[in-house]
């Protein structure tokens, strides 16, 4: 049978899109191709061109939904905390949760999260919806949440709180480059898990 033209079992976008992510899962952004996502939706090639321009915005579509994925492995950290009357104590929990849900999903899903960070944006994409988590934030508007949480508990004077995201974020993106695609794959487990709680009480203690 020949590859259908039209989609009759829902919404084609969301397939490709679904498609996408399942490639971008398997072998990164390299894998993500629109010919395959057709093939894989069970329509012809050219009916993609009505939903995504070119193999470029797949990739772009398929790297929101990568983001919107780190978004809720942070998310999922944040509500696993139990409750604290301590207020500074609590702040600072929220902030380490967003860390280690972020590390988590990149050694869970590697190429996900390769694919999240692979289409060249500015930060006037950070708060973009469709990256976002069941919350409504996205990644980067989790993290600058934990840190005013900071300022608000008093633990972060609010002289130090300007920029303070990119801080935070740039050691945890860094460590957790090394240690999906760099020379820190072959750590083991245990040693990995107190290298990055190491590295969150330096950004915790360092902001």
């Amino acid at each position: 049978m020949p590859p259908r033209t039209t989609y009759r079992h829902g919404d084609l976008r969301r397939a490709l899109l679904e498609a996408g992510t399942a490639m971008a899962r398997e072998g990164g952004p390299e894998a993500v191709v629109l010919r395959e996502a057709t093939r894989r939706a069970g329509v012809a090639p050219n009916a993609a061109y009505r939903h995504f321009a070119d193999r470029q915005a797949l990739l772009a579509a398929v790297c929101a939904v990568a983001q919107a994925q780190v978004a809720i492995a942070m998310e999922t950290e944040q509500s696993s905390l139990p409750p604290s009357p301590d207020r500074a104590e609590a702040a600072r929990a929220r902030l380490r949760a967003i860390g280690v849900g972020y590390l988590r999903f990149a050694q869970s899903e590697p190429e996900l999260f390769r694919t999240a960070f692979s289409v060249p944006l500015d930060m006037t994409d950070a708060a973009a919806p469709n990256r976002a988590g069941p919350s409504g934030l996205t990644p980067f508007q989790l993290l600058s949440s934990a840190l005013d949480g900071l300022v608000e508990a008093g633990v972060l004077p609010g002289e130090r709180r300007r920029g303070a995201e990119f801080l935070a974020w740039s050691a945890v993106h860094g460590l957790a480059t090394l240690e999906t695609q760099g020379p820190l794959r072959m750590l083991d487990d245990e040693f990995r898990e107190a290298i990055g709680q190491r590295v969150l009480d330096m950004i915790e203690h360092g902001l």
